[in-house]
């Protein structure tokens, strides 16, 4: 029994930020029912990506498969049907369209007034963007990340991961599990919603409240903290330091290892705020230092000293990486198909349990096994898939 496995989780996400919400909960034992399309009805092999690709395969793991036709009113009966003996639904589609299926939140509370759904879009479920079609890179740029990544000068430039995407996926699935809690005192269900704009606002934290709390507008700094000296990117002799060192006790620190208690002296450098005011002085004296010895040799040396640093990797040399490795974030899954397939475990340890590895389901791979689970015989299959609604 692993922690949330009594839970039945109905999954109509597409693409990513649904999908890596439903992915948290599937990691964790919950009894998720991919729903597709039949294949007749969506013949471009659904939004996502190529099935058996990286993406595809990652974020659909611990999933059983189904088809069903929710535009036919026979396959949108069978899926109220299921709703009623589910706690879960989980959809992204544009705020419109679940209403325009009929399994918006006042319809699938008719059917059973436990169900929690959770509901993902691009804008928010009201407002005047709420009919806009959501990307990742759009939220970016609208709620401010890419206005502060990069180097100063250069221009916004998008984050290398789809940070909305994600956010707004771990954020919708922490609100479904405290409705969940919530449910045990109540009885009831609820309605979580967020959005890749809503989450994006939020992943900002204390670039957002500079603003809100004190007026400023945080602008580039590159691979400098925005309020913190010294912290970034410096050349070694034979590759690249990144050094998190802020505070005046970790300044101590770095003086010491790097020999320089007499260039430290510099009356610019004496406090936290005047090393940020003269950060150019004071990342110059650094890089004059540290470009005399190697990476690995830093890295040693100013961890030994109790200063946060490390190399910069490549994606190869992360999972080369010994400490990687010794926590096993590389995931082997046994797929039919494609053979073992190597994907990234969920981040989180629950001591004494382990996600299960369950790879991708093909589309309607689980068909006929999940809806007998809801009473739905062979007879009955066969007249669904006959009239297209399965």
């Amino acid at each position: 029994m692993l922690p949330l496995s009594r839970f039945t989780v109905l999954d109509l996400t597409r693409v990513r930020s649904g999908p890596t919400c439903v992915r948290q909960l599937a990691d964790w034992g919950a009894n998720v029912i991919k729903i597709e399309a039949p294949e007749r009805v969506d013949t471009g092999g659904g939004l996502g990506g190529d099935r058996h690709g990286p993406d595809f395969q990652h974020v659909h793991r611990n999933k059983r498969g189904i088809t069903l036709n929710l535009k036919h009113p026979d396959g949108l009966a069978l899926f109220r049907r299921m709703v009623a003996k589910a706690d879960v639904v989980v959809e992204n589609y544009r705020p419109d369209v679940k209403d325009r299926l009929g399994i918006g939140w006042e319809a699938l509370a008719a059917v059973n007034p436990r169900i929690v759904l959770g509901s993902i879009s691009g804008f928010g479920q009201h407002g005047p963007y709420a009919g806009r079609p959501g990307f990742d890179q759009i939220a970016q740029g609208m709620g401010g990340l890419m206005s502060v990544t990069g180097l100063p000068g250069g221009g916004p430039v998008r984050a290398g991961i789809p940070v909305a995407d994600l956010t707004a996926g771990l954020y919708c699935a922490l609100g479904i599990l405290v409705a969940l809690l919530e449910r045990e005192a109540t009885g009831k269900g609820r309605w979580v919603h967020t959005s890749l704009l809503e989450a994006m606002v939020a992943m900002m934290d204390f670039q957002a409240t500079r603003w809100t709390m004190a007026g400023e507008v945080p602008g580039q700094a590159g691979n400098d903290h925005p309020t913190t000296t010294p912290t970034g990117l410096f050349r070694t002799r034979d590759g690249i330091v990144n050094l998190a060192g802020g505070g005046a006790e970790m300044w101590r620190r770095i003086v010491g290892t790097l020999g320089i208690e007499e260039q430290a002296r510099d009356p610019d450098m004496a406090t936290d705020a005047l090393r940020s005011r003269h950060r150019v002085k004071v990342n110059a004296l650094l890089q004059s230092v540290l470009e005399t010895r190697t990476t690995a040799e830093w890295v040693a040396a100013l961890n030994a000293a109790g200063v946060p640093c490390g190399p910069v990797y490549s994606m190869d040399q992360v999972f080369a990486d010994e400490q990687v490795r010794h926590l096993g974030l590389a995931w082997p899954v046994p797929h039919p198909v494609l053979g073992e397939v190597t994907l990234v475990r969920s981040p989180m340890t629950l001591e004494g349990t382990a996600p299960p590895r369950r790879p991708t389901p093909e589309r309607g791979e689980h068909t006929a096994e999940v809806l007998a689970e809801f009473g739905v015989g062979a007879e009955e299959l066969a007249a669904l898939r006959a009239k297209g609604a399965a």
